[in-house]
């Protein structure tokens, strides 16, 4: 039988002046460098910063679950 999996569930965000999928690898990747064993990922929300009617910075929040260690 397969070993059940315990996660803990951050919240980040991730930028980018580029686009949303950059944000969002821009936050995973930080996020890895922290946190051992993040498998998965789940856009909350998406924000953009408007300057001059142009979309200047991308902001994407999401849930990172990690899993826990056994003991």
């Amino acid at each position: 039988m397969a070993e059940a999996a315990t996660y803990k569930i951050v919240e980040i965000a991730g930028t980018s002046t580029e686009s949303i999928a950059e944000a969002m690898k821009s936050g995973v990747k930080r996020a890895g460098q922290t946190l051992r064993g993040v498998d998965w990922v789940e856009v909350t929300g998406i924000r953009g910063h408007v300057e001059n009617g142009e979309i200047e910075h991308f902001q994407v929040e999401m849930k990172v679950g990690f899993r826990l260690e056994e003991a």
